[in-house]
């Protein structure tokens, strides 16, 4: 049964998806980059996303669009740490760090987070996996080939379906023998990360399948450029509506969790395909 525990609540999946709402807090992420540096604005910002249908603000003060350059960790930690405390302060919303240092997942779950969301699966630091288990935080681990700045270089698979498949079995595997609740785990197959839009279309395709040990699988394909593609346009505009699509086709088909920028139309989207498949 996909129920999902996170360091302060458990979000039963099996009939309700969830919205989880992108919060970029840096000047160079690829749709909204500069926004919402600014605290208060990025709090009110998350507030309308709560009011919007967003079950999770999802927080990120690196971007990891391709290409991106690191961040240093203090920088990240006074973007990030601020934002946390101010929404905590104002609302119950599970809170989730995208990041993969260590120092600062440990930062924001001190500051009120509840979920770590970490592209490189708990690989990119050490001491990740410690501060999952120490702190009880549900975990997101994502597939990705290479780093932001080379997984857009002629990314190769033979099987991209059954690669990242087995990628996120051995992942989920490694984070139990450390100690880390399977409960606690989410699985996302990292659309766009490392991937041509072909293999974003066969990844989609085969969404169920990724959901290890029957953790729930999350899909992240807000504003990417293979909407775009797909849609045959080169207005950014014209990619929300092919993801609003994406996230009642992928719920259908057996995901759980959805990362979008604009919550109200997802939510809308993800509830009457809900309605359809369950009933009223």
């Amino acid at each position: 049964m996909p129920v999902w525990q996170t360091r302060r609540r458990t979000l039963d999946l099996t009939r309700r998806g969830a919205i989880m709402g992108v919060l970029n807090v840096t000047p160079d992420s690829f749709s909204d980059g500069g926004e919402f540096t600014d605290p208060k604005r990025a709090c009110n910002h998350a507030l309308a996303m709560v009011a919007a249908g967003a079950d999770i603000i999802d927080i990120g003060g690196e971007s990891t669009r391709p290409g991106a350059q690191p961040v240093a960790e203090m920088e990240e930690l006074a973007r990030v740490v601020p934002v946390i405390e101010r929404i905590r302060k104002q609302s119950d919303v599970l809170i989730s760090i995208d990041t993969c240092k260590s120092r600062v997942a440990a930062a924001a779950m001190a500051a009120g987070a509840d979920i770590i969301n970490d592209i490189t699966a708990l690989t990119g630091d050490a001491g990740m996996a410690r501060v999952a288990c120490e702190t009880a935080a549900g975990v997101v681990l994502m597939h990705m080939r290479g780093t932001p700045q080379t997984m857009q270089i002629d990314p190769q698979y033979d099987d991209v379906a059954g690669e990242v498949r087995d990628f996120l079995r051995q992942r989920f595997e490694a984070a139990v023998a450390c100690g880390i609740d399977p409960m606690r785990m989410a699985l996302d197959p990292g659309i766009g990360f490392g991937k041509t839009p072909a293999h974003n279309r066969q990844l989609l395709r085969h969404c169920a399948s990724f959901g290890v040990a029957d953790r729930p699988v999350l899909i992240g394909v807000s504003r990417k450029s293979f909407l775009g593609l797909l849609a045959g346009s080169k207005d950014p505009a014209d990619r929300f509506w092919p993801g609003v699509a994406l996230t009642s086709l992928c719920r259908e088909l057996g995901a759980r969790i959805f990362r979008v920028h604009d919550p109200r139309a997802h939510y809308e989207a993800l509830r009457m395909t809900e309605a359809i498949l369950h009933g009223a």
